[in-house]
């Protein structure tokens, strides 16, 4: 019975440090694992450093489920969760994160195959539309919609992806 239980605790261990959302690993030319973690949140500022970029991030909670319906029902006296997302602005701290310049980004946009699309983009154009420009002429869908940021837990903790997430 120990034996069981065990083993159903590691497994659910290993699930949960796999979760996307949660922990990623990544194989390295070393063959050791990259820790990661991963923030939603709104980009405020995305500034040009040398060799880098400076990421100026609000940070925020992208629930779903019980936990969505719970916290609005603390929030507004209403469980109703339309989407089945709720998203909790606890503060409006800015936190400074390092931005490779060559992280990955994931810009939503019209057009393509459907009504909405996935474009990558580099950072240097993020930075131009984080300022309001769009120097490319993309057809943003939400120009203004938060990101899923990927931190590499590494110093100096840069972000090597950006992922904007698409709210119905």
């Amino acid at each position: 019975m120990k034996a069981v239980l065990l083993v159903l605790a590691a497994a659910a261990a290993g699930v949960a440090v796999s979760s996307p959302r949660l922990f990623a690993a990544r194989a390295s030319s070393s063959a050791t694992a990259e820790r990661q973690y991963v923030v939603y949140g709104h980009i405020k500022s995305l500034t040009r450093k040398p060799r880098r970029y400076e990421l100026r991030f609000d940070p925020a909670w992208w629930l779903t489920g019980l936990t969505a319906s719970r916290a609005k029902l603390q929030d507004t006296g209403s469980a109703d969760v339309p989407n089945d997302y709720y998203i909790v602005e606890e503060g409006h701290r800015l936190l400074t994160y390092v931005v490779s310049p060559r992280a990955r980004v994931t810009v939503l946009t019209r057009g393509g195959a459907g009504p909405i699309g996935t474009t990558r983009i580099t950072v240097a154009e993020l930075a131009q539309l984080v300022k309001g420009r769009n120097p490319k002429h993309r057809r943003l869908l939400e120009p203004k919609a938060g990101f899923w940021i990927r931190v590499s837990a590494k110093y100096p903790s840069p972000v090597v992806s950006l992922e904007q997430q698409y709210q119905p």
